[in-house]
């Protein structure tokens, strides 16, 4: 026995059993306990020793068994070791495999993880119980809408069709055909979610087995692996109004009660839950400064003013335009004679943009207020967001920095003003090459044909003294 294992030790795998190593070695397993006793099996590696324990290896061996053996139609690995917390010995197991090798290969991960200390215990939690106690724990570590709006995914698309699968057998293949049909079929009356709407989905289920993972419930984040990942987003051209839509859609809001509110949103870009939530103390009508400091978003289906920005960079002071301070200046006084109007009935939460009564405007309300006024304009369709891209795409036209707007916008950096605008730089990239050209060339007009000849051609004849 002790001439064989020499000759083949380097063949067998550092983390099989002693049962395995003797069906390897072609030896009776008593022979190859004894191989490990003494210690010629020097690969055979066991898990951690309890705390004080003065076990030498060969005792570690000594107290490893495992194995293989099938069950049905399935194969199952097992090995037994000592529980260092209590020092009795205890029996590990997992089934439904569907070959010898892809147990002995998962057995071999168990060992791994053992001796890690990494190794989870069998739980038959589903990821439905597992989303009912993971959510409420979450209310503090969350964004209140956010909670909100992962709690309606968890119930609408997640439970009802992964709820019934336990965590430990959750793969990369179930969440992939998961995605797969919430983008076909997912939505009311069968029609498909869009894919922002799965890749939040994905957010969410990839956030849960994160701390499934860090709670001792899985070995690793499915979800964080490549195969899982719903399908990419389709990058598309934002929809916007030109410049000539907006300015048909401001003159037609000149008299409408929230006119200051409109233009703000057309000269400054703010994103709605921002400018609903803008306090007056955060404007300076006098130097034209604006500070983003709050929002207000949908809370339990009710508005509901959160101090802080979106992002680090949301918080932020930009510059107010000289027709858009004047607005603004208009809009107090009609507010204060609002207020007045109340009475008692004020409620005042100091915003600058308010109902009848000072209460906060629900968000959804505006959007559909938007959708309505615009539909009523004559003017093309468009989100009310759209009037946030409709403000960048204008800006880069103009000419203004990409990182200047990107500030203005709120992004973390110039990269996401950049992917969201690329086809508008890509615009301006070839303006930028005729602007260069014609200053190149004394301001003179290019000749499309000449220059595809000879870029620095003018397409004119050049005389022979020129050319000295």
């Amino acid at each position: 026995m002790a001439t064989r294992t020499r000759v083949t030790l380097s063949k067998l795998p550092p983390t099989i059993s002693v049962e395995e190593a003797a069906e390897l070695l072609g030896v009776s397993r008593s022979a190859a306990y004894r191989a490990a006793r003494a210690g010629q099996l020097k690969t055979f590696r066991l898990g951690p020793q309890a705390a004080g324990s003065h076990r030498s290896p060969t005792e570690d061996a000594r107290s490893m068994r495992g194995g293989t053996r099938k069950r049905g139609g399935t194969w199952t690995w097992f090995f037994d070791a000592i529980d260092p917390a209590t020092g009795k010995r205890r029996q590990r197991s997992k089934g439904g495999f569907r070959s010898k090798r892809e147990a002995q290969a998962a057995l071999s991960e168990a060992l791994a993880g053992y001796r890690a200390g990494t190794l989870v215990e069998p739980s038959k939690l589903t990821l439905g119980a597992f989303l009912d106690e993971w959510l409420p724990a979450m209310a503090g570590n969350l964004e209140p809408n956010t909670h909100e709006v992962y709690g309606h995914y968890a119930r609408a698309y997640v439970k009802p069709r992964l709820g019934h699968v336990r965590l430990q057998q959750l793969t990369a293949t179930d969440l992939r055909a998961f995605y797969t049909e919430l983008a076909a079929s997912g939505g009311r009356r069968s029609q498909g979610l869009k894919p922002k709407t799965v890749k939040n989905v994905h957010a969410l289920i990839h956030r849960a087995l994160e701390d499934a993972v860090d709670q001792g419930l899985m070995t690793r984040n499915v979800a964080a692996l490549r195969s899982a990942r719903p399908p990419k987003l389709e990058k598309t051209e934002r929809g916007v109004w030109t410049p000539e839509n907006l300015r048909v859609f401001l003159t037609a809001m000149a008299a409408d009660r929230l006119a200051a509110l409109w233009l703000l949103l057309a000269t400054t870009g703010l994103r709605r839950s921002e400018a609903l939530g803008l306090p007056w103390r955060a404007i300076d009508l006098e130097s034209g400064q604006l500070t983003v400091m709050q929002r207000l978003v949908t809370v339990a289906g009710k508005p509901t003013i959160r101090l802080g920005t979106k992002s680090p960079a949301g918080r932020r002071s930009i510059a107010l335009d000289p027709a858009t301070v004047a607005a603004l200046k208009a809009h107090r006084p009609r507010q204060l004679e609002e207020r007045l109007a109340c009475g008692e009935g004020w409620q005042d939460h100091g915003l600058v943009f308010t109902r009848e009564d000072g209460t906060p405007l629900r968000p959804t309300q505006l959007t559909r207020m938007f959708a309505r006024l615009a539909r009523e304009a004559g003017l093309p369709d468009l989100t009310l967001h759209g009037l946030r891209h409709t403000y960048a795409t204008a800006s880069l036209q103009a000419g203004v920095p990409v990182k200047v707007v990107s500030q203005r916008l709120g992004h973390a950096n110039t990269a996401i003003t950049s992917d969201l605008y690329q086809h508008v730089l890509k615009a301006m990239d070839a303006d930028a090459a005729n602007a260069v050209a014609r200053l190149i060339l004394d301001g003179e007009q290019q000749d499309s044909e000449s220059s595809a000849v000879n870029p620095l051609s003018t397409g004119r004849p050049v005389p022979d003294a020129e050319r000295r």
